[in-house]
């Protein structure tokens, strides 16, 4: 399993699991529309007014889950970030290759564009015999986006 692997396995999914922390310290996970790119991002869309918009914005640290049919999954460690500037379109059109039609999001008065860059991810499959489990850490300039 490499990162290439890991990137096909991910990008057939188009939902995850999104946990983050409330201001009371409270988990609050929710069932997301998603995209990956080939740098291992998740990109989704959320309102404003959302309990995890205001989660992530306070505390971007982040945890994923992708993929549970059968007995393969990834878990995914990150940091989230509202996408804008001039890398805010490459993150669009991976996000609209998956979601065409939340193009009609972007007529929202109170959408976001979040992006989450992979701390730590790892990807499990227990159907094979023995189970094929695989870590990926990224060191600090990829966690920046150097």
């Amino acid at each position: 399993m490499n990162r290439r692997d890991l990137y096909s396995f991910m990008a057939q999914f188009r939902l995850g699991v999104l946990s983050s922390i409330s201001s009371a310290g409270a988990p609050q996970s929710a069932l997301m529309g998603i995209a990956v790119t080939p740098d291992l991002e998740i990109v989704f869309d959320t309102l404003q007014s959302s309990r995890k918009y205001a989660n992530l914005s306070a505390r971007p640290a982040c945890s994923f889950v992708v993929g549970w049919s059968g007995e393969q999954t990834v878990q995914f460690e990150g940091i989230a970030a509202e996408v804008t500037g001039s890398e805010r379109q490459r993150y669009l059109e991976t996000y609209f290759t998956v979601w065409p039609e939340g193009r009609a999001h972007l007529e929202w008065p109170q959408i976001a564009y979040i992006a989450v860059r992979p701390l730590w991810i790892r990807y499990s499959d227990y159907e094979q015999r023995p189970p094929l489990i695989a870590e990926f850490t990224f060191p600090m300039e990829e966690r920046a986006g150097g």
